[in-house]
This record gives structure tokens, C-alpha cells and sequence, in this order.
């Protein structure tokens, strides 16, 4: 069942990467929210292949249809389902990858589990599965953005040794979108641009981070002990491709420090509410919202899938060597940018919904006093 994520705003996504296309159910959305194609398709487009030159040159418009749960341009508060059709499929690029595994990809394992696999493109462990998160994660954005007035903006912070500096209070979506790397800092963007062209021209790939900032989550927000909002978020972004580690707030560095220098301190603001001096907890304490801004941060593996000849095996037990065939990104941060996003609205949209759905106290109606 790892195709279900969420509990009360929840999704399943479908699909394989050269089947015949992909999407997601959502379920739990409420009715009557205004919804439409267009604005789903901004962010797929964030996402789609064949954006720049620094990413995979895939053509894919990657253009959605919402098939049901949406009349006259509302939700009806039904199952949403929303399809992307496949177009540019080139299947003959992996075939010899139908016997011989991608170091470091998903084959060996699918196989492992399954026993059969789809191997055009990786099927189900293709990026391509995250257009249904994506497409779900517009419509969870919406819904923060409307009700809690949440903004969530992420960016590439790190690419291989090259980091941005910037200011993670005040970066729009505007500074992300301005050049084809996301990341705000432009002068430090030039470089991570240059890096990958470099890096994709003799056939390797590379690494880096994606942080990403939500603005203006309430307090209270999260479910101890299992599901406290951080091990949601852990999960939800440790289940994204190519991820291979998760930080909120201070994260590893906060182990270099004392209490004394780690602790974030409570005043009271202008209008009377408890604030923080400092958010080395990144806005959650306890596996709750505290009122201070969510801070986290996802470390994504080089590409596995790369053009230099490998050592590897077959899947009848054979050594060989393979230098990989297809599109690929040479590096996938500047698209993993909206994925990041997506999941973390999603995870936030479900708690807003789990908060709303519990009362601070039973206190007895006035009829029985």
C-alpha cells in the first residue's frame, strides 16, 4: 500500500514513466474550493522535463486533465483524480538496461521485491511518479493559502560544493523563478548553472540541497508521539527520488552546539504573543508548531542514471559493464524545487485538517450545568 500517503488530505498516485501516463486520486479534499487546470499547470511546469538546458531533454508538455471531483470549476468534496498522458516515450533507449542494473538505481531492488519490473525509464521509481504529488500539492497550497494564510517557498541552497546565501524570511517564489538553476542567490547561480552543463557534458551527474521555508504556520499544528509534524515531514520528503537525507531547523550543526547556545527563548511580541528570539527548532518544539517559520532541508543524491561506463551485473547473474542510455537530468535540484514544496504542503494540508478536527478541552454544554 506505499502508493497511499496522508490520512484525512490524502493521495495515491498511478502510473509508470512510459506507460500511458500518470496522476492521483486525492481524497478528502473539501467542497466547494474554486480549482482549475491552469492553475495546477504552473506548477507541473515548474516540474516538467525539458525546461532549460540543465535539465533532461525530455519533451513533455506534461498537460493535466482533472477527470473527476471538480464541476463548473469547484471541488464537489468527491475523489479528485487528475491524468497526465505520456507523449515523448522513447522505450528502445532502455533496452539494454532490461537486463543489465543501473548502479545505484531502483532495478536491482524492484526486482528483488517484485520480481518483475517495468524497466522503460525506471517505470514506478522514475520522478516521473511525482506529477501526482505535484498536481495534488497546487491544490493542498491553495487550501493553507486560503484558510491558515500559509506561503511555502523552497529553492536550491546547495549544489555540490557551491551554496547560495540566502535570506530564508523574505525569498519569494519571483527570486526562485528568476533563473533556470532556483536557486535566489544570482551571482552564486551563475556558478551551479555552469557546474551542471559541465558535469552533464562528460556524462556524470551531481548533488546537492533543497531547502524550503512555510511562512505563517499557527501554532499547534502536529501529532505526538508518532506522528509529530517533523516525522511527517521526514517522511514525506525522505519518499521523494534521489533524496537521501532530511534536516529541520539547526538539523546536524545544532549537535555542535551547548543548550545555553542551541535553546530558542520566548518573549512576547507587540501584540501580546509568545515569539522566539531565535529559530534553531524551526518552528516546531515538541512535534508542534510553535508560530515560528518551518525550516527544512533535503539532501539529493547525484543522478544515478549517468553516461560513464559503470561496472554492474545482469539480471541472470552476469558481470558486465554499462554506460547508460536516455534523457536524464545531470542533476535533478532545480526540478526536485516544486517536488519539495508539494510534499510539504501536502504533509501541512493534513494536519490543518487533523488540528481542526480535535478540541483543546470536553468542556459540558451549558444544558447539563
Amino acid at each position: 500500500m506505499g502508493n497511499i500517503f496522508g490520512h484525512l488530505f490524502r493521495i495515491t498516485t498511478f502510473g509508470e514513466s512510459h506507460g500511458g501516463g500518470v496522476g492521483v486520486v486525492i481524497d478528502g479534499c473539501p467542497p466547494k474550493l474554486a480549482i482549475s487546470a491552469a492553475e495546477i499547470q504552473v506548477e507541473l511546469d515548474r516540474r516538467r522535463p525539458g525546461q532549460s538546458k540543465i535539465t533532461t531533454p525530455r519533451k513533455e508538455t506534461d498537460t493535466c486533465e482533472i477527470i473527476s471531483g471538480v464541476f463548473e470549476g469547484k471541488t464537489l468534496g468527491t475523489p479528485i483524480t487528475i491524468l497526465v498522458r505520456n507523449q515523448d516515450t522513447r522505450p528502445q533507449d532502455y533496452s539494454e538496461m532490461q537486463q543489465k542494473y543501473r548502479p545505484s538505481h531502483a532495478d536491482a531492488t524492484y526486482d528483488a521485491k517484485y520480481g518483475i519490473r517495468n524497466w522503460q525509464g525506471g517505470g514506478r521509481a522514475s520522478a516521473r511518479e511525482t506529477i501526482g504529488r505535484v498536481a495534488a500539492g497546487a491544490i493542498a497550497k491553495k487550501i493553507l493559502k486560503q484558510v491558515a494564510g500559509v506561503e511555502i517557498v523552497g529553492y536550491v541552497k546547495r549544489i555540490k560544493d557551491l551554496e547560495g546565501v540566502i535570506e530564508l524570511n523574505t525569498v519569494t517564489l519571483e527570486q526562485v523563478e528568476s533563473n533556470i538553476v532556483r536557486c535566489p542567490d544570482a551571482e552564486c547561480a551563475v556558478k551551479m548553472i555552469e557546474l551542471i552543463e559541465q558535469t552533464g557534458r562528460s556524462g556524470d551527474s551531481i548533488g546537492g540541497v533543497v531547502e524550503c521555508v512555510a511562512r505563517n504556520v499557527p501554532p499547534g499544528w502536529g501529532e505526538p508521539v508518532f506522528d509529530k509534524l517533523e516525522a511527517d515531514l521526514a517522511k514525506a520528503v525522505m519518499s521523494l527520488p534521489a533524496s537521501k537525507g532530511f534536516e529541520i531547523g539547526s538539523g546536524f550543526a545544532g549537535t555542535l552546539l551547548t543548550g545555553s547556545e542551541h535553546n530558542d527563548e520566548f518573549y512576547l511580541d507587540e501584540a501580546g504573543a509568545m515569539r522566539t528570539v531565535t529559530n534553531r527548532s524551526g518552528g516546531i518544539q515538541g512535534g508542534i508548531t510553535n508560530g515560528e517559520h518551518l525550516v527544512l532541508r533535503v539532501a539529493f543524491k547525484p543522478t544515478a542514471t549517468i553516461r560513464k561506463e559503470q561496472r554492474t551485473v545482469t539480471n541472470n547473474g552476469q558481470e558486465t559493464m554499462l554506460a547508460a542510455k536516455g534523457r536524464h537530468d545531470p542533476c535533478v535540484l532545480p526540478r526536485a524545487v516544486p517536488m519539495v514544496e508539494a510534499m510539504v504542503a501536502l504533509v501541512l494540508c493534513d494536519h490543518l485538517m487533523r488540528h481542526q478536527g480535535q478540541c483543546h478541552s470536553l468542556a459540558p454544554a451549558e444544558s447539563q450545568t
